[in-house]
């Protein structure tokens, strides 16, 4: 269900061990250090910058996470050039199902790409959150790429509907994901466009009663894979060949990436082991004066193993796929995915000396998961049209809102960056 460096679920977004194993406490005291630093490094260049305030208020509403009222203060640094360095945005949200809730972000950007970010709230009923995160994708004067990061969660509205795409509204429970994962990945450039990259993760879920009034997962999936909780520990080697123009913002180019993975459920002594395959392939074609990209993707994945956690396995819905149904809306063993959408530049102007462009990107989604390659593969597709809005500064961030409609109803989903 989640991809192999992926972030904590969109509910706690910007709008994203063992008891007796040592990894959280440490992890704590390292983000609390790096945070530090970041700090001290923001005060000694705070004299050389020009600094941006602007409250922002902000409503939404997601098929699973509820709605959201309250503000955010984005606080902009950037150099005398306009070129940005940070944002430390502090929010204050009050949710429909989980309560009030506090958020601390703060993401350093730097040249050559290099991004420290940190994230940290805490709401009122039961959802925690810390992330740090690093990524420099010219390490070491160009020869690599690397990136690392760390969190802990609690999402007390992850929805679980049963295994297979033939799953219906009915089915629906809910649950709190309790997680903790760290991960790391190194890559080296055969050359300037293709990368061959190899990275470990480890994840501990553990299953607990969620925040709404759905049926608990447990009562009626108690028996699922997974159920019980799990711990990950995965090995992946990438092949990465890219000629987009930019890594967060691009305009043109195209992206291949295809994988293997090897994990270890930590918990499961019968049957420990499981496999992971993957190709996704983007492909960003402007016009002449690149107001108009049309940008299509495709992606497929495919799990084999005995007792893979139900929360291992692909699945669509959400922020990235099938933007109409709810996180993971659709579980099964493999997946095949097609997006496209048309990104329309609508406007350029200067907001508190930053330069920001804002876009709308009608999509349509499509894709389905399953179980066997045996059955009929051009069928059974679900489809989900929508409409985003975007606002970019360039070359490093990006905010984006799209509102995707399924036969279900439609979902909303905010976040910063790109869908793909």
């Amino acid at each position: 269900m989640q991809g192999f460096f992926s972030q904590p679920p969109p509910h706690a977004r910007m709008s994203y061990v063992m008891a007796t194993f040592p990894f959280r406490p440490c992890f704590l005291r390292a983000g609390v250090l790096l945070v530090l630093l970041a700090v001290l490094s923001f005060r000694s260049e705070m004299a050389l910058a020009d600094v941006s305030y602007f409250p922002i208020p902000t409503v939404s509403s997601t098929r699973n996470d509820g709605n959201d009222a309250g503000m955010i203060m984005p606080t902009l640094i950037t150099t005398p050039e306009g070129e940005l360095r940070y944002i430390v945005a502090p929010m204050f949200i009050v949710n429909s199902i989980v309560g009030t809730r506090g958020v601390l972000n703060v993401f350093r950007y730097e040249p050559g790409g290099r991004e420290l970010r940190f994230i940290g709230s805490f709401t009122e009923r039961i959802e925690r959150k810390v992330v740090l995160s690093y990524t420099d994708p010219a390490f070491s004067h160009g020869r690599y790429a690397l990136s690392m990061g760390a969190s802990f969660f609690k999402n007390a509205t992850s929805r679980f509907f049963g295994i297979s795409q033939q799953t219906v509204l009915g089915d629906e429970t809910n649950y709190t994901a309790r997680e903790a994962r760290a991960y790391w990945k190194l890559g080296v450039y055969l050359n300037e466009v293709t990368q061959i990259a190899v990275g470990q993760r480890y994840r501990e879920v553990r299953i607990q009663r969620g925040g709404t009034d759905l049926p608990y997962t447990m009562d009626r999936f108690g028996q699922v894979d997974g159920a019980q909780g799990s711990v990950i520990f995965g090995h992946r080697v990438t092949f990465h060949y890219d000629t987009r123009d930019n890594l967060v913002t691009p305009t043109t180019g195209t992206q291949v990436t295809a994988y293997a993975e090897l994990n270890q459920n930590l918990r499961n002594g019968d049957e420990p082991l499981f496999y992971r395959y993957g190709l996704e392939f983007k492909k960003m074609i402007p016009n002449a004066t690149k107001e108009m990209i049309f940008v299509i993707r495709g992606d497929f994945q495919a799990t084999f193993g005995s007792q893979v956690p139900f929360f291992e396995r692909s699945s669509l819905g959400g922020q990235n796929s099938l933007r109409g149904y709810g996180v993971d809306r659709f579980i099964d063993d493999h997946l095949v995915a097609i997006s496209i959408e048309e990104r329309i530049h609508l406007l350029r102007t200067k907001i508190t000396n930053v330069a920001v462009e804002f876009e709308v990107a009608p999509f349509v989604d499509m894709g389905k998961v399953f179980n066997t390659f045996r059955k009929r593969q051009f069928h059974d597709y679900e489809i989900t049209p929508g409409i985003g809005f975007r606002s970019i500064v360039r070359p490093n961030v990006v905010g984006r809102l799209d509102y995707g409609f399924s036969r279900e109803g439609g979902a909303v989903f905010a976040g910063l960056d790109f869908p793909f």
